[in-house]
Parts: C-alpha cells; sequence; structure tokens
C-alpha cells in the first residue's frame, strides 16, 4: 500500500487516543493512535456496512 497520511475523526480535537483511517489500493485501514503497529485491513464496502450498523445503533441489539 502506498504510504498515505493517517487520518483521525475531528471529533478526536487533540486527543492522542482515536482511531485513524487511511485508503489506497482499494482498501481502508484502521488504527488505534496508540498502537499504530497494529493495523486492520478491510474492503471499502465491509467499512461502509460497519459505519451504516454504528450509526443505527444495532451493535448491542440482535439483527
Amino acid at each position: 500500500m502506498a504510504q498515505l497520511d493517517w487520518q483521525k475523526s475531528s471529533f478526536s480535537g487533540d486527543d492522542s487516543n482515536c482511531v485513524e483511517i487511511r485508503t489506497g489500493d482499494g482498501l481502508v485501514e484502521l488504527r488505534e493512535s496508540d498502537d499504530g503497529d497494529t493495523v486492520l485491513h478491510t474492503t471499502p464496502a465491509a467499512f461502509a456496512s460497519l459505519l451504516r450498523t454504528i450509526k443505527a445503533d444495532r451493535l448491542d441489539h440482535p439483527f
């Protein structure tokens, strides 16, 4: 993957404990800002599905 800059949510402010994201080569990568060596790789479709699930508040409820 090309070395692209990691981005964090604008809601994180100056807090260094957040999730960071970057995209490239058809993948989405996520990592914890305080553990940059561990990176989760996923597809844009799977990441979009996760975001829809979070926004719908369905994580703690049966599907």
